[in-house]
């Protein structure tokens, strides 16, 4: 890697999933769902040569519109394509993606220790950005990691059925795994 590299990423090197959970006195009715955000893109800044490289900066921007329903567990019966569709609908209204139509992380330290790299930064959401920190590994140019992002953090109100005796569960679990181009 020469002085001040710059990694690109988009969902095409990798995959962005979000993992929801129920809770409530139906949850056993409610699906745990899979969602995986198609559009996303993420630049990582280096500075140094070689293996002394370390990462500087680091940027996260989600399309919302870009959510996909790809699976689930739990429930009643198995997901069919209409209702995917329609949970796909009530997020995109609960999230308010017309007026919000990015999330975005942006890196203001970062600290590396082996493989792995926390960075601490700010996360908007919503139109609420919040102190965040990511803790990312890489590995031969794939990056990997996992998050959770609570609905409460950023006054998004949890999508609920049964008046509301199921709901979805506060903490949502974001995982990211991507491959740079020029380790494949």
């Amino acid at each position: 890697m020469n002085d001040n590299a710059t990694w690109t990423l988009s969902a095409s090197d990798g995959e962005l999933l979000l993992h929801t959970g129920v809770t409530g006195t139906a949850a056993r009715v409610g699906h745990r769902l899979t969602i995986a955000m198609r559009s996303w893109e993420a630049t990582v800044f280096w500075e140094g040569d070689g293996a002394g490289a370390e990462p500087v900066k680091a940027e996260l921007t989600i399309d919302i519109d870009s959510l996909e329903v790809v699976g689930s567990e739990g429930g009643m019966t198995p997901l069919s394509g209409a209702e995917k569709t329609l949970i796909r609908n009530n997020a995109l209204k609960l999230l308010r993606a017309r007026r919000f139509p990015q999330a975005r992380f942006v890196s203001s330290d970062i600290e590396r220790d082996g493989d792995i790299v926390r960075m601490h930064g700010a996360f908007e959401l919503f139109g609420k950005v919040r102190d965040h920190v990511l803790e990312v590994r890489i590995d031969d140019g794939v990056i990997s990691g996992q998050t959770v992002v609570r609905h409460s953090d950023y006054g998004i109100k949890q999508y609920s059925m049964l008046i509301g005796a199921m709901k979805v569960a506060d903490d949502v679990r974001v995982t990211f795994t991507a491959t740079h181009r020029a380790a494949r």
